[in-house]
This record gives C-alpha cells, sequence and structure tokens, in this order.
C-alpha cells in the first residue's frame, strides 16, 4: 500500500536509525519518525512520502515506551541539535553501539567484533566550544541559538544543557552590551550588519576561557569598554576580534586580532600541553576524547624503535599522546594554522624534528609521496573528516604496509566503507569500539583496528 502525504497512522515504534529517527513499519514499510522512542504507540501523520518508505511526523503520543524520558530543554525539538535527548542516557548508549553494529554488518558487509560504546563521564555541560549565530528575535532584540535543522534559522536557545552556564550567561550579556552599543546583528540574505558570531572555548583542565566576535567589518562600536567588561565579569583570559567580511556561510574568517590578554588560552588532552586560538581543531568533548585517545593507543600497540605516522593529524594530539611509546612521530594536515600550533606544542616539549615533525600537506598526496620514497611506518593513525579517507590515502598506506592501522572515525559508514577496503587490500580488521563524544546527539565516534596479514 502506498502511503500518501497527510495520511494519518497509529503506530508503534521498533528502533532508532542511524540518523536518530524512530523507525516503524506498515504493511512492509518503513516510517521514520523524529522525536520516537523504541516502544512508543504513536499516532503519526505521514508528511514525505516516498515510494517504499515515508518519513512522519509525531502528533499523538499514545504510549510512551520505556527509555523514552521527558526532555529538559525546550527547544531540543526545533533546534535539532540534541536528537535523542528525549531518551535515557542508557538507552542512547546502546542505540550508539547497533548504529556502529549496523554499519560495519550491513553497508560494510563485514563480521567482527563491535564492542559496546564507551560512554562519556558526563552527558551534559561537556562542551569545550561553541559557535553561537548572533540573530534579532520578533522584538528586535538581539539573541544567539543555533540554526534549525537543515536551515539558517535561528531557534533561540538561552541555557543549552551541552556547553557549560558560563557560555549561555555570556552570551545573554553579550548582546545586551551589544545593543546598548549600537551594534547589529549580521543578515546573511541582505549581507548587512555587524555581529555574526560568537565564538566561545574553555580550558577543560585549565578553566582559561576565550572569546571571540566575528564580525561583518573590522571593530565592535566601543569596543575596549566592551570587551574589558565581559573580561572582568566572566574571567576571561582573553578577548578576540575575527572579521569576516566575505559572503559565505563558513563562519571565521582568516584574520584575527587580539584585544585583550595573549590571544590563546592553554589547556592539556592526554597529557599534551596545547595552546590554542581559535582556527585549531580541537575535540570538543576533552573528557570523552581522552578515553578515545587511551583506546586508540592501546589499538597501536607501539614499540619502542617504531616510526608512528599520524594522517589528519589536526593539531597533532593523538599523535603526540602516543609518542612516549615509540621512536619517531610524523603528523600530516592540511590546516596550516593546525600545523603551526602542532609544530609549536612540540617545540614547548623540547622535542627536535627528527623525533616530531609536522607537515602541512593533504593527506593523501603526503603518503603517495612517503610511499614513494619508500618510508614504512610500523603504525599508521588517522582521523579523517566525515568523507572518509580518501582513495590515494588508502592506497598509499597499503604501500607502505605498516604492521597496524588504527582508524579513528565520526562517522562509521564511511569507516566501515574504508575498512571494506582496506580488508580487501591485505589487512584484517580486529575490533571496532565506538566512543560517545557527543552525548544527546546523534553523532557517535569508532575506532578500528587493523592489522596486516
Amino acid at each position: 500500500m502506498a502511503f500518501t502525504k497527510n495520511q494519518i497512522l497509529t503506530l508503534e515504534i521498533e528502533s532508532l536509525s542511524s540518523d536518530g529517527n524512530g523507525v516503524a513499519h506498515s504493511d512492509g514499510q518503513a516510517v521514520f519518525i523524529p522525536g520516537t522512542a523504541p516502544g512508543d504507540t504513536a499516532r503519526v501523520r505521514i508528511v514525505k512520502p516516498m515510494k517504499s518508505y515515508a518519513f512522519g511526523r509525531l502528533e499523538e503520543l499514545l504510549v510512551p515506551g520505556p527509555d523514552r524520558i521527558e526532555p529538559d530543554c525546550p527547544v531540543a525539538g526545533p533546534c535539532g541539535g540534541c536528537g535523542l535527548r528525549h531518551i535515557s542516557y542508557e538507552a542512547e548508549c546502546r542505540a550508539k553501539t547497533r548504529f556502529v553494529q549496523d554499519a560495519f554488518s550491513r553497508l560494510g558487509k563485514l563480521e567482527l567484533p563491535v564492542l559496546p560504546v564507551l560512554g562519556a563521564p558526563q552527558a551534559d555541560r561537556y562542551r569545550n566550544k561553541v559557535q553561537l549565530p548572533v540573530g534579532t528575535d520578533e522584538n528586535g532584540h538581539l539573541t544567539t541559538g543555533f540554526f534549525a535543522g537543515r536551515s539558517h534559522r535561528i531557534i533561540a536557545c538561552p541555557d543549552c544543557k551541552l556547553q557549560p552556564a558560563w557560555m549561555n550567561q555570556l552570551a545573554a550579556r553579550a548582546c545586551a552590551l551589544l545593543e546598548e552599543a549600537g551594534a547589529t546583528a549580521y543578515e546573511e540574505e541582505s549581507h548587512t550588519g555587524l555581529v555574526r558570531h560568537l565564538f566561545l572555548r574553555q580550558g577543560w583542565h585549565s578553566g582559561q576561557r576565550l572569546v571571540c566576535f566575528v564580525l561583518n567589518g573590522r571593530a565592535l562600536p566601543d569596543e575596549r569598554a566592551l570587551c574589558e567588561t565581559l573580561q572582568r565579569e566572566f574571567d576571561l583570559t582573553t578577548v578576540l576580534i575575527n572579521e569576516n567580511t566575505v559572503r559565505t556561510n563558513v563562519i571565521l574568517g582568516s584574520r584575527t586580532r587580539t584585544v585583550l590578554g595573549p590571544g590563546v588560552i592553554e589547556d592539556t588532552l592526554a597529557g599534551v600541553a596545547l595552546r590554542m586560538g581559535v582556527h585549531e581543531f580541537y575535540q570538543v568533548n576533552t573528557a570523552a576524547a581522552e578515553i578515545l585517545y587511551a583506546r586508540a593507543r592501546s589499538y597501536a600497540a607501539l614499540q619502542p624503535e617504531d616510526f608512528l605516522l599520524d594522517l589528519y593529524c589536526g593539531m597533532g594530539t593523538i599523535g603526540l599522546s602516543m609518542l612516549p611509546d615509540c621512536r619517531r612521530l610524523l603528523g600530516v594536515e592540511i590546516v596550516p594554522q593546525a600545523v603551526e600550533g602542532a609544530k609549536a606544542t612540540a617545540a614547548r616539549l623540547g622535542l627536535p624534528s627528527e623525533k616530531a615533525d609536522f607537515r602541512c600537506q593533504d593527506a593523501g598526496a603526503a603518503a603517495a609521496q612517503l610511499a614513494a620514497e619508500g618510508q614504512h611506518p610500523d603504525v599508521i593513525v588517522v582521523d579523517p573528516p566525515r568523507k572518509g579517507c580518501d582513495l590515494a590515502t588508502l592506497q598509499a598506506i597499503v604501500q607502505m604496509s605498516p604492521r597496524t592501522l588504527v582508524m579513528v572515525s565520526c562517522n562509521a559508514a564511511t569507516a566501515a566503507r574504508d575498512t571494506r577496503w582496506m580488508t580487501e587490500h591485505g589487512y584484517q580488521a580486529t575490533e571496532v569500539q565506538p566512543v560517545d563524544l557527543f552525548p544527546r546527539t546523534r553523532h557517535v565516534e569508532c575506532i578500528v583496528k587493523l592489522i596486516r596479514v
């Protein structure tokens, strides 16, 4: 039976899809319904019928499932960031384990152990960074929030549960001060207005705090006084201005200047001392990232004379955290600021370039060059973006023939694809470990251990 738009069905939710939607079936055809939980019985309106499946909207919850809880954020639905805030964290961890299992078995066609997800130490207030778009509410006042799904419409969120309370409080105070100073919010359609985003970052262990105003212009009105007020009231380590006058949806521009403080904050991650501004990639959940790094290090099983290659290395933190176990580290990253940060970190640690070196290069090109040079790392770690490794990188890894490949991924689907390719080219995947770096959201990381056969 074909679905029709606005058709009302009574359905029982069976499971969650990997994007966090509830899954039910009607006459053997799947219906995907956001905001529902396994075990729910609900009246569902069909909003997008397809040939063999449909998307629905929850009209009425008739019987709640055993995992359902009351969301503690009033905008969790329209914001869309916390796609799993309506189920318990225990149920979320079980679901994320299944997401990864399904990716490797169904998409990767692989039979290998997928361990239960390693949950985060805390499910709320864990983010060390947030980028808040600035807009105008219905009363004409400046506000911050998050973009609704598939749009650039700001959903005001005065108390996001994912970030520390001071970030929410500073955002509200900054909007009030900006409004008093006569600053306007950026309007994307007309490319007018001044303040585009607030960028907030915290050193999780150090407690140091950074605030950056992203502007469609060069300066804030009454800039010094406004920044000094925020620094005093919120104990800020540094305040920055980033200029982004380009008509783009990219958040940061290339030019950043310091208004107050040293321009960077310091922190440690897995024992590696770091300094960062706004351009460096840094895991947003420090405590959970340290769990992930520890498992990746155990999978690497480095020996004292080993050469470690860290591809897509970012600020170099994964490789540097493993360096005590091996002889030499080479990190590769395409973002110049990240490479500069990694080199500066190595220099502060007193590491000569023959012990720890970093190259600003595309991962695939660097891997191909190393393979052509006949270099043979003993262990390679990769942590690619969501799209996964490109073919050139995978081919070069096989050519370099490391003993062990440790694959860290924020996308289980592309990790399964890349793992499948490696298993067809001389490697055996022995284990997958999901790690939850993003509680209450649909996202989950995983680590794959592969050995040469």
